[in-house]
């Protein structure tokens, strides 16, 4: 049917979105890095000033959750399968995972770009990972980061790149290249086990990542910076982090911090650091952290496991609270069945960690899928148990890895989607920004379909709302349009009824609903 035309342009938000703060077009067949020098900062997402007159506008909402999912990349454990892949070869397996992904109505990919002090990206700090052609420092030809932003974003899924931030070399085997971190830094490189990690009490080491957390959010439009649980190492055993030397200059420099609150000190620094340096450059996009699902033994009473605390020196629950982090994502890798791991017990805990609008986000393990304990009502029970706690602050999860998701290993996907991911949505608003208020969109019609837009601001995406039972609620949320370079606009096709269309910006804030009427 033809729509009738019920809406004129609408006035928009008046903070005019700036340049593209990614340079994310594919590199040259060389894939030399591009010029680092910053863009103009990239603002928060608002709109430019319209004056036509503007149409009914009505209230709308919807219950907001991140659906993600890990996409490894160190020793090609997610993707790409293997190293030495063409171009269109490794294209075409990450192609595969969005994919499976977004038509599972998930909206967020957490995306492994240096999973050893290197880059799945075109750098000028950091060697080309060897995970993609098998040599550090050897190009691929191509551009992956820049790739998989701009086809995350056609799918509607959030692309956060993925740091471990001071793992040096996965394995101590490795030949690095001559611009690595632990070449260039070699006096803070530690062989510990069988890796090599740089010392997180070296100011040169956090000065270093902070580099490289300015140039991915300057240059690719990624949506989120994200560390995992990897801070102190893992505990090996006979060995002792050989740290020594940095401590004892702290000391000799007048600090007076024990060595174990001296490292958890170290650690908050770069998390405060690094959460400075994107409310500076990067206003629009998301930090969040993946600790170790255990704070402490005993917390909750009867949880026993690692102490994350006193072994890793990762302090989350100060994290949250200091306001560091827009989101937790504790890796609750235990069934329910569990008794000195009870996921039931852990999900509640770290649930109530969530204040001032910042959010927890349970990661899953899905690498035991099919186990004795594992089946797939398992991870259901352990969805279903998160959204319990959503009134505290639990919104969303994120599971590991994508591969079981890509594959519907024992109906897993199938599972979760039909269950809990009926409609697409996005995911919670930034903290920072709750109370801001944008316009809604510019609307127009156009034979069959409704036209929305902006005037240049780049979105998220677009909320379009049925009128049924007395309420508007939320029957899809649209992608801008892949042909629209400058991601502010969509087109939508409606069948008869009452509608509302609201706009949702790179802050997760919604405006209200653009009114239509489809006879």
């Amino acid at each position: 049917m033809k729509l009738r035309t019920a809406l004129l342009a609408l006035t928009v938000g008046a903070a005019a979105c700036g340049s593209d703060p990614s340079g994310a077009s594919e590199m040259p067949g060389d894939a030399e890095a591009p010029d680092s020098s910053p863009p103009s900062r990239a603002p928060d997402a608002g709109a430019a000033e319209d004056s036509s007159p503007p149409s009914p506008v009505v209230a709308v909402a919807h219950e907001r959750e991140l659906r993600g999912a890990w996409i490894s990349t160190v020793y090609n454990g997610t993707w790409p399968s293997k190293t030495g892949l063409t171009k269109e070869a490794a294209q075409a397996e990450l192609l595969a995972l969005f994919d499976a992904l977004a038509g599972a109505h998930m909206n967020a990919v957490f995306l492994q770009v240096r999973p050893e002090s290197d880059a799945f990206y075109a750098s000028t700090l950091e060697p080309w990972s060897r995970f993609l052609t098998g040599t550090q420092g050897q190009s691929p030809g191509w551009d992956p980061l820049a790739f998989a932003v701009e086809q995350a974003h056609v799918r509607g899924l959030e692309l956060h790149a993925w740091l471990n931030p001071y793992r040096g070399l996965a394995s101590g085997a490795t030949m690095p290249a001559a611009n690595h971190p632990t070449k260039m830094l070699p006096d803070r490189a530690y062989p510990y086990g069988t890796q090599v990690w740089m010392d997180p009490g070296a100011p040169e080491v956090r000065a270093h990542i902070r580099d490289v957390v300015r140039d991915i959010a300057m240059r690719y439009d990624v949506d989120g910076i994200h560390f995992d649980d990897y801070f102190y190492p893992y505990p090996v055993a006979g060995a002792t982090f050989p740290d020594d030397v940095t401590y004892d200059a702290y000391v000799a420099g007048g600090g007076a911090l024990p060595v174990a609150d001296w490292r958890r000190a170290n650690v908050d620094t770069l998390v405060r650091e690094v959460h400075d340096l994107l409310a500076d450059v990067r206003p629009d996009i998301r930090f969040g952290i993946s600790p170790f699902g255990i704070h402490r033994p005993g917390t909750p009473p009867g949880i026993v496991g690692l102490d994350a605390y006193a072994v890793l020196y990762c302090d989350a629950p100060r994290w949250m609270h200091e306001g560091w982090v827009d989101y937790l994502a504790p890796q609750l890798y235990w069934p329910t069945t569990r008794t000195a791991q009870a996921y039931g017990k852990l999900v509640t805990w770290w649930s109530d960690l969530a204040e001032d609008g910042r959010s927890i986000v349970i990661g899953h393990d899905l690498t035991k899928l099919g186990q004795e304990e594992w089946p797939v009502t398992e991870l259901a029970l352990q969805v279903e148990l998160a959204r319990v706690e959503r009134p505290k602050g639990a919104r969303g999860n994120i599971f590991f890895t994508a591969a079981a998701l890509r594959d519907d290993r024992l109906g897993i996907r199938t599972a979760l989607a039909s269950k809990f991911w009926k409609t697409r949505v996005t995911s919670p608003p930034l903290a920072r920004a709750r109370e801001a208020e944008i316009s809604p969109p510019i609307t127009t019609v156009e034979g069959k379909e409704l036209v929305v837009s902006t005037a240049g601001a780049r979105v998220r995406g677009f909320g379009v709302y049925r009128h049924e039972a007395g309420a508007f609620r939320l029957t899809d949320f649209v992608a801008p349009a892949a042909s629209d370079p400058s991601r502010s606009s969509a087109r939508i096709a409606l069948g008869a009824g009452t509608w509302a269309v609201s706009v949702v910006d790179r802050r997760g804030v919604e405006s209200g609903g653009a009114r239509v009427v489809v006879p």
